[in-house]
């Protein structure tokens, strides 16, 4: 008998740790452990470990994008 071939395998994240993150994100580590005390930022604690799944940390950096509203009459450049 064979192992059916038709179950979905799925292959898990390689998890971010803090200074990754801040890497990414520009920061210092100092303000993504605030964003974690806050419980700002999506993350996974294991024991004593705090670690980020990468697609978490990317669909939370999309949901708190700021989308500027577009200016009647066109584009804005050159005017002041």
């Amino acid at each position: 008998m064979t192992a059916p071939t038709d179950s979905p395998t799925t292959e898990l994240p390689r998890l971010l740790n803090i200074t990754q993150v801040a890497d990414h994100l520009g920061v210092n580590v100092r303000h993504v452990r605030r964003l974690v005390y806050e419980r700002r930022i999506p993350f996974i604690k294991w024991g004593h470990l705090i670690r980020f799944d990468p697609a978490d940390v990317q669909r939370w950096m999309k949901e708190n994008t700021v989308q500027l509203p577009t200016r009647p009459g066109g584009s804005s450049a050159g005017r002041r």
